[in-house]
Parts: structure tokens; C-alpha cells; sequence
């Protein structure tokens, strides 16, 4: 059937998820709104200042970091 539809997901492409944000064509951008709000949470919770000047690939690798720190990110 030609018009059939799959729910298998593609496999070749990787998502933002996957890239090193230092290979981000936007990580030099001011981080986002939900990077800003998840990571004054985390903040908070790991006992550490928020940083609002971080760019978009600064605050992936802060969030990273601090999920490992308050253990999210298990």
C-alpha cells in the first residue's frame, strides 16, 4: 500500500538531543525561555546561582550538569 503509514521513527538523523551543543548553529543564541525556566529550578534545587546571560549551548551543558548534581537526570 503506497499510502501506508509507519510508526517506525528514523534512525539516521540525530535530534538536538544528540549534537554536541558546541556544534549548534544557534548555541551562541540567548539560551531559550524553557532552558531559562528549567534551569533556575534546577538551580535552586542543587544550591547553586542562575546564570541568565548563558547562551543556548551554555545552559544545555549547565542543565546537564546539574541534572547529574541533583540526580533529574536519571
Amino acid at each position: 500500500m503506497a499510502d501506508e503509514i509507519t510508526d517506525t521513527p528514523k534512525q539516521d538523523a540525530p535530534g538536538n538531543a544528540q549534537k554536541d551543543p558546541d556544534n549548534w548553529t544557534t548555541g551562541d543564541e540567548a539560551m531559550t525561555g524553557a532552558q531559562a525556566s528549567y534551569l533556575k529550578t534546577l538551580s535552586e534545587e542543587a544550591g547553586e546561582a542562575f546564570d541568565p546571560s548563558l547562551s543556548k549551548a551554555e545552559a544545555s551543558k549547565r542543565i546537564d550538569a546539574l541534572q547529574d548534581k541533583t540526580g533529574r537526570g536519571n
